[in-house]
């Protein structure tokens, strides 16, 4: 089963009010870098950084993080798991660090991410950007930025995100895998 819960003009107004969220506290972007998990940290990532740019006038450096060799579960995913590549090109050295990822549910994601940074350097700063938190942490971790707060998913919906530069459409989306 899937219900659609945003289109392409509510996901841009979703992305335009986390924007505003990260500039609520950092107005001058000042040594603030953006790093998007990979996959659907990505777009999302970028879009931030257009926005930034057209409000502020500044292109915030940006930096792409795959976390799979981080994972916990690595070993369940596959016996070969596809490794993408992270690219961060510049060094996060106190730096600010914005982690962006599409979507919150366990924590799990995001602790894999802080480990695969942390190997990287000492940021100043780590904070989390996440366009939708459903809810049900295994792990003590919260976003200091959310746009989509959704409340009493069952076990069994999992909520995704399309973004049109990986599937060619913008879509959030309740799905419901049978069990």
């Amino acid at each position: 089963m899937r219900k659609i819960i945003a289109g392409p003009k509510r996901i841009q107004a979703l992305i335009e009010k986390l924007a505003d969220k990260i500039l609520d506290n950092h107005p001058i972007l000042e040594n603030v870098a953006l790093v998007g998990i990979r996959c659907g940290g990505v777009p999302l990532t970028n879009r931030l950084r257009e926005i930034f740019h057209k409000k502020k006038g500044v292109l915030v450096p940006c930096g792409y993080l795959d976390i799979t060799l981080y994972r916990d579960d690595w070993t369940r995913i596959a016996h070969q798991p596809q490794v993408k590549k992270t690219e961060i090109p510049f060094s996060i050295e106190d730096l600010n660090i914005i982690l962006v990822d599409d979507v919150i549910y366990t924590g799990r994601t995001v602790r894999a991410a802080l480990d695969a940074l942390i190997d990287l350097g000492r940021p100043k700063k780590i904070e989390l950007a996440v366009l939708v938190d459903r809810g049900g942490r295994e792990f003590p971790i919260e976003p200091n930025y959310c746009a989509l707060k959704l409340k009493k998913l069952a076990p069994d919906e999992y909520v995704s995100v399309y973004f049109k530069e990986l599937s060619g459409k913008d879509a959030i989306v309740i799905e419901t895998y049978p069990s």
